[in-house]
């Protein structure tokens, strides 16, 4: 049955049901997770932002910028002007998660510095991945409802743009955390707890592109599947 009508789109829903089931779990531990540890107030008092900045330092990532950033989840690393942005509840607040992600954010610096290979990769397919994103589900949708099979094979080869950015994302944020761990572990600044408890914080959240990798890899198999039975 044609994907663009009722017995099509649940057949979608269907085929993807493990992926979204992969999705949810790690939202949900994310959510968990962060909830717990925000409510952890580190003992040394240290803040987002000195822990970002602590983090730039030790690593050797010199000349950075530690900024405050309105809203949720903005946290980010610039590399074209070396700034760190901190969300609101992360840039003063001293709570475990907020050490812990400003931390993360900190790694990319780090890796910038140290030219580490696969974020210099991520960065230089930024355009590549963005303009397959926009183009893919137009031209497989095009595709299947004029069943043109080329337009569908287009729309996959751009789609795996977006698959692969993602793939090469996921040792870029596993590095960025593994570096954020070891760099507040070797200053003292946290304690064996506080160090497990960021830890667990990054884990979850580097799980969330695990579980975005896994959605996406789903979807080229089901539009794969879709031209095989025509």
């Amino acid at each position: 049955m044609p994907y663009y009508t009722i017995g099509g789109y649940l057949s979608y829903l269907l085929y993807m049901l493990p992926a979204y089931l992969i999705v949810l779990f790690v939202q949900l531990r994310l959510k968990s997770v962060v909830s717990k540890y925000s409510a952890v107030q580190v003992k040394s008092g240290m803040t987002g932002e000195e822990s970002a900045r602590l983090v730039a330092s030790r690593g050797g990532a010199a000349g950075i910028s530690v900024v405050p950033v309105s809203g949720q989840l903005t946290d980010n690393f610039n590399p074209s002007n070396n700034t760190i942005s901190l969300s609101t509840p992360v840039y003063g607040v001293r709570s475990v998660t907020a050490v812990g992600v400003a931390a993360h954010e900190a790694g990319h610096a780090v890796q910038y510095a140290e030219d580490y290979g696969p974020a210099k990769l991520r960065s230089a397919t930024v355009k590549i991945c963005n303009i397959g994103s926009r183009l893919s589900l137009p031209l497989i949708f095009i595709g299947m409802i004029s069943s043109i099979e080329a337009l569908i094979y287009a729309g996959i080869i751009c789609f795996s743009a977006v698959v692969f950015f993602q793939l090469v994302t996921l040792p870029v944020e596993f590095n960025a955390s593994r570096r954020a761990v070891a760099i507040l572990g070797q200053s003292g600044t946290l304690t064996d707890e506080e160090l497990k408890g960021v830890r667990k914080v990054l884990n979850a959240a580097a799980m969330t592109y695990v579980g975005a990798l896994a959605q996406s890899v789903f979807q080229i198999m089901y539009y794969l599947s879709r031209v095989r039975r025509k």
